[in-house]
């Protein structure tokens, strides 16, 4: 084996990664997130959920954190109890971090279309380290 054959396959078996992990849930299908008509223009929204919880694809223990999502709408404002049952469906759902933040964003944007948008997700530490990841649009 070449010296870049191995490293690759070194990394795949160390770590027992795959790319089923790795799209695990970007595409299941999610509750989805109602929106009503703004009224007014210019304003900024900051929702903050601090019972996000998924599952790791990998080990299928649980995930915890909170997730901060501010916007500013434009035509559309996201209705809170649907973007409330949309995030308890990630409960059940094998993802990690990266994929779930970046999936809200995606699913936020496509239910309301806002002038701009920030999804921030700080999850709790699991074997000593703090992950906090930020997805933006546009």
């Amino acid at each position: 084996m070449n010296g870049k054959t191995s490293n690759r396959r070194f990394r795949t078996t160390k770590l027992g990664y795959n790319h089923a992990h790795a799209k695990s849930g970007i595409t299941a299908p999610l509750p989805e997130i109602e929106t009503f008509p703004n009224q007014y223009k210019g304003y900024e929204i900051t929702i903050e959920i601090p019972e996000y919880t998924a599952i790791c694809p990998k080990t299928n223990l649980p995930d915890f954190g909170t997730i901060t999502l501010h916007y500013m709408p434009d035509t559309e404002c996201l209705e809170l109890k649907a973007l409330k049952m949309y995030i308890h469906a990630y409960r059940n759902l094998g993802i990690f971090y990266e994929n779930a933040v970046n999936r809200i964003l995606q699913d936020v944007v496509q239910a309301c279309q806002p002038v701009w948008a920030k999804v921030t997700g700080t999850f709790t530490a699991r074997g000593g380290l703090s992950s906090k990841i930020e997805a933006k649009y546009p």
